[in-house]
Formats: C-alpha cells, structure tokens, sequence
C-alpha cells in the first residue's frame, strides 16, 4: 500500500483538543504505550502516535474508496449526530448516528427486511398511495415511517454488509464494534484513554468526548475516503 501525505497537522490536533484523555483513574493500562503525559488529573495523548495512526486508517480508506468499498460511519452521540450525517453523505457512506439497533449487522437478514419495508413505505408516501387509505392506518405508518427514518435512515440505501466500520467512540458504539469483529469486519475505532487498542483493527487514539476532535478526525477519514472515490472515478 503506497503511503500518502493527509497533511494531519500537531497545532491543529491541539486546537481540536485531541490530545485530552480521560481523568487517570478511569485509564486502560493498555493504553499506556499512547499516553504522553499527566495534567490536572487527566491523561494526555501522545499526538505524535495519534497522527501515525490516523495516517495509516486515511490510506487504508483511500484504498478502499478506490477500489469502490462500502463504509458504514457509527457515531451516536448527541452532540456528534449531525456532524456524522454530514460527513457520511458527503463521502457517499452509510451512517448510524441515532442509537445503534442490536443486530444491525449480525442478523443482516432481518436488517434487510427492514430497510425494504422502509423503502417501500417512503415510496408509498412519495406517490400519494398512503393518503388512499383510512386515516388511522395512514397515522400508524408515518409512525412507523419516522422510526425507521430515525433509526436506519443512515442505512436506507445499504444492501449488503459494509465492507469497512469506522467506529467514533469505542464505548458507546461496543455492540456495533463486537458485530463487526464477529463477522470480520475491518474497523477503524477512535479511542480515549480508557478504551481497548486491541479490539479494532486500526485504533486512534484521541478525544472522543468534544466535537471538534471527533470532526478533526472524521474530517480526515472522510477527506481520504472522497479522493478515493475520486480516484476511481478517474481511472475507472
């Protein structure tokens, strides 16, 4: 794999706050070989290593981009939910950015029974055929329309397994990282002090708490993961 200059640059890592970990008591000892320092009870990130790996998931997805892989985005924190959408449908990905839904992955068949029902209810609204029915059935599924809206929208168009994860918060988003270790998909994590390293297959350590480390590190993933499909385009 050719190495690539993503010009991940130190002083804006620190203006991003990627460098803040978790207070010290809450630390994974295996995180030890990615901290720098101790200030005000809090662990610092060695950003020098953070840059390393954040270089190496930028080329991986730029490969993977190029050769026309599908990437599913998990981040479902409040804060971080729009920021996920808007990133995730400027690279072309699918997203979940609401709660993750058990299952999503590893029980795929019924998944995809949702998300066709889904479809089909938005293209029973799109051309009029729900106002044809009685008003309290019409109710009932735009119900069920805007929570399948809210919980798959991300995913609407997915029909098969992502090819790569790239997961925003270890802790939150660890059944979705368990599902993709279960059936051998290849993950991106960002990871905070208090995280496994071994669990993803490429992990960055970095503040995962502010929106601005998390979107610093999307942006670069995401940034990678467009001239990869760029890429493609141009040399089909």
């Amino acid at each position: 794999m050719i190495r690539r200059y993503w010009n991940i640059n130190l002083e804006e890592m620190l203006e991003a706050g990627v460098h803040f970990g978790h207070a010290i008591k809450k630390w994974n000892p295996k995180m030890a070989p990615y901290i720098s320092a101790k200030r005000k009870g809090i662990h610092i990130t060695n950003l020098t290593r953070t840059a390393r790996f954040l270089s190496e998931a930028c080329d991986l997805v730029f490969h993977a981009a190029s050769s026309r892989k599908q990437f599913l985005i998990v981040g479902t924190k409040k804060r971080a939910a729009d920021s996920v959408a808007r990133a995730a449908i400027r690279a072309r990905c699918h997203y979940v950015n609401k709660k993750w839904r058990g299952g999503i992955l590893t029980n795929w068949s019924t998944t995809k029974m949702r998300l066709k029902k889904f479809r089909d209810l938005r293209m029973d609204q799109k051309t009029g055929k729900l106002t044809r029915l009685p008003k309290r059935d019409v109710a009932r599924l735009k119900r069920r329309l805007s929570h399948l809206q809210k919980y798959l929208g991300g995913i609407k168009y997915m029909t098969g397994l992502p090819d790569i994860v790239i997961i925003l918060d270890q802790q939150k988003e660890y059944t979705a990282l368990r599902e993709s270790i279960t059936l051998g998909i290849p993950t991106i994590c960002l990871i905070d002090t208090n995280c496994d390293p071994d669990l993803a297959d490429i992990s960055i350590p970095a503040n995962d708490d502010t929106i601005a480390s998390i979107q610093f590190i999307l942006n670069k993933l995401v940034f990678a993961i467009c001239e990869g499909r760029s890429s493609y385009i141009q040399n089909p």
